[in-house]
């Protein structure tokens, strides 16, 4: 079984997709080893010498900060924190994120700057490794002072409380701890609160939704290529010189991409073309770059983020200093979220409007794509479905981090809400993969009755795999199948495409 070492190496989003797919085990590397060593061991020296009260180690939190607890109460301090925090409601997070969450989590405290101890974050690590997963909720977090009562929800099975996924079953924390032979942990000074504060809620859903979408931005671009050929599209275009002139990168890299999938295609070539396209087709390399590289600023975020300490007040032994400050605000990933959910609509919109295209009559072929329209409907009402999500991902977005309510009686009183755009963030990616599967179901379709003129090699190959899972429709029949064979193979024709 392969292994990560934790450690002060910089994530990046390639390493954490070997991780997952490749199901990796974590083990804690010797400098992070030492590191969290040394800072235990600094606070419990620093407690020990007494002195000013050190915040959310030795006072109360939020607005309850000026209220001392004494030596002999830390420990339930600590637990206190957790139980009080764990206050989601909603849908359960997908136990794929939950998952992120913990290695965010493990990576962020490994670093040295939390005083998290190595029994605690070990166990953490044991949770990760045997897929014990704890149920955390969607709704609580304001993004701001950590996602609070998601990571509350992580943490609370530590102390054999909450409920946990185990072996496909959801099971009560003390139910997993006895099975295990695992004691409860009991917190010491700062160790509720190093769990609780962080942005791993918001990091792990964005890191999650980066993933998916940086495949569906090349989906888009193989989707796109099969409609500008169904559509008798123009390649001009697509030449490079139209884009060195206005040389940005997503433009050069897309255009550049769609002349390599229709090299070869005896559509593309064929004489007797309008002297322009819909710009859903022409614009394709100005829409989809400007997503592409929206989506790369968003990375640069969320890499900084994951391969930061985001948990307060921070530790510094070497510098003999605790200082309390405000790395658990949500702001840099609240923005970066709601502009990810903008650059994949624009992919879901563009999309719906090719679609919309396709089905209009145009360019001799039949309405709706099919024979006998009329007592058919064809490919009529997939486009409404595409419409349909292509307006609510419009709706999700309205941007989540222009929004703050103040809480704990003023003293956080501007949270990012970064939470929220994280939530609606993977629903616009689960939304743009319905639309680009009934892109795709229509542009199949459309390549079919060009027939026996073909695209280019690489699109009818994937046009006969296709074939094998979603028959050539010559008559109405119940399209909801279809369109779910349809997503499925989008997000499975992605490898082929990167083969290209």
């Amino acid at each position: 079984m392969s292994i990560h070492l934790i450690s002060a190496k910089p994530l990046t989003l390639e390493i954490i997709n070997e991780l997952i797919v490749n199901n990796y085990t974590l083990e804690l590397s010797e400098e992070s080893i030492v590191a969290v060593n040394k800072c235990c061991e600094y606070l419990d020296g620093k407690l020990k010498k007494g002195g000013d009260p050190v915040y959310g180690i030795n006072t109360g939190f939020g607005s309850l900060q000026n209220v001392k607890i004494d030596d002999a109460d830390l420990e339930t301090l600590q637990h206190n924190l957790l139980k009080s925090h764990a206050c989601g409601t909603g849908e359960e997070v997908p136990q794929e994120i939950v998952k992120l969450m913990l290695f965010l989590k493990i990576q962020s405290l490994s670093y040295g700057h939390s005083a998290i101890r190595l029994s605690t974050l070990n166990r953490l690590i044991e949770f990760y490794n045997n897929d014990i997963l704890p149920v955390v909720y969607t709704q609580g977090s304001l993004g701001a002072s950590g996602d609070l009562a998601p990571l509350a929800h992580l943490s609370l099975p530590l102390l054999g409380l909450g409920e946990v996924y185990f072996e496909g079953r959801k099971q009560s924390a003390a139910a997993l701890l006895e099975k295990k032979a695992w004691q409860p942990l009991h917190m010491k000074a700062k160790e509720g609160l190093a769990l609780i504060n962080g942005t791993q809620f918001m990091s792990a859903y964005g890191v999650y939704c980066l993933l998916n979408a940086k495949k569906l931005s090349i989906a888009a671009d193989v989707i796109a290529a099969a409609s500008i050929d169904a559509f008798d599209c123009r390649i001009d275009p697509f030449n490079e010189l139209i884009h060195l002139i206005r040389p940005h990168n997503g433009q050069i890299q897309t255009a550049k991409f769609i002349s390599e999938l229709l090299e070869g295609s005896e559509l593309i070539n064929q004489p007797g073309k309008q002297t322009q396209d819909p710009y859903s087709f022409r614009c394709v390399p100005q829409v989809h770059g400007a997503s592409k590289d929206a989506m790369n600023y968003v990375e640069w975020v969320f890499l900084t983020e994951i391969n930061a300490v985001t948990d307060n007040p921070n530790v510094f032994p070497d510098q003999d200093l605790i200082l309390s400050g405000g790395n658990f605000h949500g702001q840099p990933l609240a923005l970066a979220l709601d502009f990810l959910c903008i650059a994949l609509a624009e992919l879901g919109s563009i999309s719906e409007r090719r679609t919309y295209q396709l089905i209009s009559g145009q360019r001799k072929l039949p309405a709706f794509l099919v024979a006998k329209p009329g007592l058919n409907s064809g490919l009529m009402i997939p486009q409404y479905t595409a419409a349909s999500i292509a307006s609510q991902n419009k709706q999700l977005c309205t941007p989540a981090s222009v929004d703050s309510i103040v809480s704990s009686n003023g003293q956080e009183d501007h949270v990012s809400m970064g939470a929220n755009g994280a939530v609606k963030a993977l629903k616009v990616v689960q939304n743009l993969t319905s639309i680009l599967g009934i892109e795709w179901l229509n542009a199949t379709q459309a390549l079919e009755l060009r027939k026996p003129l073909r695209s280019s090699t690489f699109i009818d190959k994937l046009l006969t795999d296709y074939r094998k899972q979603v028959a050539f429709i010559t008559e109405d029949r119940e399209m909801h199948p279809e369109i779910e064979k349809s997503k499925k193979f989008v997000l499975e024709m992605i490898g082929t495409a990167r083969k290209n």
